[in-house]
């Protein structure tokens, strides 16, 4: 049996938590939901306080004074404070569904080279209101509307490919939220650092990309959700405005930090040129308007050209 510690970062949640920690508790490898609260405004702490009262596998953990750091630094603060031999994450208002480690169960058992097992996250709309701004922001990427909306990678990818895919190097196949991931402990502690804290943002995002080099990490369930993401009108994915100065200056923050790691770890040159490349080009798009840019190069080459092409061309320059 698998024996796991559920880290789960608590701001805002008063309304959602005790669904999430609920769905977690239907399990019997689930030894451990360490609640990490991160000063919250609302009567989060209070049902953090009555769950730990209610169930002996839930705990809770703060950041000193209770202040509030961020989602990095306090899921950082959870994987310290774990004492299983697996890892899950679990974000406050999203929920696990019954099958979220029948996948892991059989390859962790079968395989042991692999270090983590990933699936699906499907959406669970709070609100009519929350479920219109996503689908303004997501229904382009469901080329099926008739089914679940789910965060995956859409296709069985070998471990060691799954870096080239995350980076964008080969064409896109998905990818996989921190809620569909299980790892082993004593994997995911070999790292020199786990969340990067100064990433406000797509910390988990650099995360997922720079566990993919480092370690083994399979698809289990892919095809169907294994979990769901609760959507409502305060949660960050909901306001995500894209193709905004703000929205690519996020992305450049991302792919500046995941250069630094690059650079560190020595990974190979051509990696590190493409997130360079791809650093450079978000920072243009976030300083650059778009049209202008359009009519300073087709005065330079006479000819129109798609905005991937517009920003390569000038980080070349």
């Amino acid at each position: 049996m698998l024996n796991i510690s559920i880290i789960t970062p608590v701001y805002n949640a008063e309304h959602f938590l005790r669904k999430s920690v609920e769905s977690a508790l239907q399990f019997d490898e689930v030894k451990e939901i360490i609640l990490i609260e991160d000063g919250s405004k609302d009567q989060s702490l209070k049902v953090c306080q009555e769950l730990t009262k209610e169930h002996a596998r839930v705990k809770l953990f703060q950041h000193p004074n209770g202040v509030n750091k961020g989602a990095g630094a306090t899921r950082n603060l959870g994987i310290e404070k774990s004492t299983q031999d697996y890892i899950a994450f679990l974000d406050a208002d999203d929920y696990f569904l019954p099958n979220r480690f029948d996948a892991e169960r059989k390859i962790f058992s079968e395989n042991i080279h692999a270090d983590g097992v990933y699936g699906a996250l499907g959406v669970y709309f709070y609100s009519d209101s929350a479920k219109k701004k996503f689908n303004q922001s997501f229904s382009t990427r469901n080329s099926n509307h008739d089914k679940e909306f789910l965060t995956t990678v859409s296709v069985k990818i070998d471990p060691n490919e799954l870096f080239k895919s995350f980076l964008g190097i080969e064409k896109s196949k998905g990818k996989f939220s921190i809620d569909c991931l299980t790892i082993k402990a004593e994997t995911l502690k070999k790292l020199p650092y786990y969340f990067n804290v100064s990433l406000r943002l797509h910390q988990d995002t650099d995360f997922i990309i720079r566990l993919s080099y480092h370690f083994k990490l399979y698809p289990g369930i892919i095809d169907q959700a294994i979990g769901r993401r609760g959507v409502h009108e305060n949660n960050r994915i909901t306001k995500i405005k894209k193709n905004t100065k703000n929205f690519y200056f996020n992305k450049y923050k991302l792919h500046k930090s995941l250069l630094m790691w690059a650079k560190e770890t020595n990974i190979p040159k051509d990696y590190i040129n493409f997130l360079a490349y791809k650093k450079n080009s978000f920072y243009l798009q976030s300083i650059l308007p778009l049209e202008k840019v359009k009519l300073l190069l087709l005065k330079i080459t006479g000819k129109k050209n798609t905005p991937s092409l517009i920003y390569k061309t000038l980080i070349k320059k």
